[in-house]
């Protein structure tokens, strides 16, 4: 592993979090034209059709990913924005001892 660990703040760049929303857009509406069969020999209505609801159905992933993003951003300390990362986030830190209760070696009364 190298001796760089990036910040939170490198790690949750806006133009990166966009573009991330930009390609869940462009996945939801190329599966939405490739299931109503745009790519198929159909009349130029349901094509049009397709197109339209291909569309919407872009525009609502890409908000509803920068929302869901967002969100999940505030849940960040902000002073923890500035700290180097050099370890899983979701695990407990060293310093943190388990209590004598929870290992088991007392016992209840």
């Amino acid at each position: 592993m190298s001796g760089e660990h990036p910040t939170r703040r490198e790690i949750m760049r806006p133009v990166q979090l966009l573009g991330l929303a930009f390609v869940a857009a462009i996945f939801s509406g190329v599966i939405t034209l490739v299931s109503m069969g745009a790519f198929q020999a159909l009349p130029r209505e349901s094509v049009e059709r397709a197109v339209v609801v291909a569309l919407i159905v872009a525009g609502i992933a890409f908000i509803a990913t920068l929302v869901i993003i967002a969100l999940l951003m505030l849940a960040v300390d902000p002073a923890q924005v500035s700290k180097r990362v050099d370890r899983p986030v979701l695990y407990p830190d060293e310093s943190e001892t388990p209590d004598d209760s929870a290992s088991g070696s007392s016992p209840r009364r």
